[in-house]
């Protein structure tokens, strides 16, 4: 079963930016697709950002688009969030998530998801 830690989490300004990272132990992150969520105080958690097992293929919530990049190094058994031009909406704790699927499966539900980290918090500052 593989465990996940997030990392690269912090206080940053609005217009800054982040990078998160997400370890993989246990098993072999090509194995999964992957995928980054948010929770921010009151609301639901939601899909930010995911990536399929191989071929690179990613989907993102509208509000990340062209400011976010998911990407994945599985010979260092890491996924990432850039995350640029941050704003104080973005304020949330995130969270990595992986599930097995075909190669190019890209899923965005959490109940998609069967293994989860324990978050990072994200702070940006207005």
């Amino acid at each position: 079963q593989v465990q996940l830690v997030e990392s690269g989490g912090g206080l940053v300004q609005a217009g800054g930016s982040l990078r998160l990272s997400c370890a993989a132990s246990g098993g072999t992150l090509s194995t999964y697709a992957m995928g980054w969520f948010r929770q921010a105080p009151g609301k639901d958690r939601e899909f930010v950002a995911a990536i399929s097992r191989n071929f690179g293929k990613t989907s993102y919530t509208d509000s990340v688009k062209g400011r976010f990049t998911i990407s994945r190094d599985n010979a260092k058994n890491t996924m990432y969030l850039q995350m640029n031009v941050l704003r104080p909406e973005d304020t949330a704790v995130y969270y990595c998530a992986a599930t097995y699927g075909s190669g190019n499966y890209v899923p965005f539900r959490s109940t998609d998801f069967d293994y989860w980290g324990q978050g990072t918090q994200v702070t940006v500052s207005s």
